[in-house]
């Protein structure tokens, strides 16, 4: 198990197991796990990693994880020598099964069995764009937690399980994400139901991370440069961690300067690049290429957030035009013969872009993060139960009243 202590970012002072927030500051919380070096276990999916996760036990049905492995077709197209993938999503033959097509079900194991050693009982309260809410459905149909699902009408669609849905509300929200955000933190203070976490969550955070110790014991070594596509910019954050970690575990070349973080978002609904960056905010737009991108408040000045990150690994942002994106999409199935989903073309694209400002060699080991596909096997493979909203609202006091009278 991932024995850890529970340190605030901005001073290092020790919180109790399973706290979410710092008491001085908006700091992030960081797990410290007893173990310095990584022992790879040999558990199933994403639990051979259980020494930097922090969970006691495994969910032994949840048997998904990242792939990495080195690219033949996009490599040739993009003169890259040393170009290697994380695939996240499901793809029979490269051993890619992750059940909801998302690298969200990195986050939703750990964070789920994390409620279970906690002996949670109350309704876990999930807001969603689209996959991290899936990837909820899912695991928490595997366990039978109850679950309340916040997510905006027009994401609807992503709601399915290939597994028979359990205890799941599904509430349809009219408005966005943030509009979703808002009303889930309003319903989950109320007794009885409990949150998630966000970004402040270590299980969904370390679950990430998995991403980028997969590939450094793929590959010996972390890469030079991370590729992914954000809308929190949580991401980042984990790829940051878990590389902090290989560091100081000293046999994955900690010699080598900490990977750089090239993180891309879909402008013009692109906070985090006209931060970083420092210009003015386009106009938002109601259609983009892909809308889990967007997140209104991303954690990025918090002690430990996306400008932490970003700092300390010299890291870039990218911004990509919906047309970039789609072109870059179409490469990558072109190239790799699989299909992907939007979101992971912004990064491809990205890429793209920092080939052209020569800011990535064509001897530098690079990993591009495919943070979700294979949607289109996925069909082939599995019949698929869609998820039907249970209510629609305008308001949390609508919700909430919705939930009360339901329990």
């Amino acid at each position: 198990m991932g024995e850890y202590l529970l340190r605030c970012v901005s001073d290092g002072s020790v919180r109790p197991p399973y706290s979410l927030s710092c008491p001085h500051d908006s700091s992030l919380l960081r797990a410290e796990y007893k173990s310095r070096q990584l022992e790879i276990k040999d558990l199933p999916g994403i639990w051979r990693f259980i020494d930097w996760l922090p969970v006691k036990g495994i969910i032994e049905k949840a048997t998904g994880r990242s792939v990495t492995y080195k690219s033949q077709g996009l490599a040739r197209e993009l003169d890259l020598e040393n170009l290697y993938i994380s695939f996240n999503g499901y793809w029979p033959e490269k051993h890619a099964s992750l059940p909801t097509c998302s690298f969200k079900d990195l986050e939703a194991a750990p964070t789920m069995q994390m409620l279970l050693d906690k002996g949670e009982r109350s309704s876990l309260v999930v807001a969603s764009a689209g996959n991290t809410a899936r990837a909820f459905a899912h695991i928490a149909s595997l366990t039978g937690q109850e679950l309340v699902l916040f997510v905006p009408e027009k994401a609807l669609e992503r709601m399915w399980t290939i597994v028979p849905p359990g205890r799941i509300t599904l509430i349809a929200v009219k408005g966005d994400y943030l509009d979703a955000i808002q009303m889930a933190e309003k319903v989950q203070s109320r007794k009885g139901f409990t949150p998630e976490g966000g970004a402040r969550n270590i299980a969904r955070r370390d679950g990430m991370g998995t991403v980028m110790l997969d590939a450094a014991v793929t590959i010996g070594r972390t890469p030079d440069h991370y590729f992914q596509a954000v809308g929190s910019g949580t991401g980042g954050i984990s790829a940051w961690e878990a590389s902090l970690r290989l560091k100081n575990d000293g046999r994955f070349h900690p010699e080598l300067p900490l990977p750089r973080l090239h993180l891309a978002q879909n402008i013009p609904n692109a906070p985090i690049y006209y931060a970083w960056k420092a210009l003015e905010p386009e106009p938002y737009q109601e259609e983009m290429f892909d809308d889990v991108l967007f997140n209104r408040k991303p954690p990025l000045d918090m002690p430990g957030g996306v400008r932490d990150a970003l700092k300390a690994t010299e890291g870039m942002v990218y911004g990509i035009t919906d047309r970039e994106a789609s072109k870059a999409r179409d490469l990558f199935e072109q190239s790799e013969e699989i299909d992907i989903l939007n979101a992971p073309a912004v990064a491809v694209a990205a890429l793209q872009k920092a080939i052209e400002a020569k800011s990535v060699s064509s001897k530098d080991i690079i990993l591009l993060n495919i943070t979700g596909g294979g949607m289109a096997r996925m069909k082939e493979d599995h019949s698929r139960h869609m998820l039907q909203p249970d209510v629609a609202v305008s308001s949390w006091e609508d919700a909430a009243l919705f939930l009360e009278e339901g329990s």
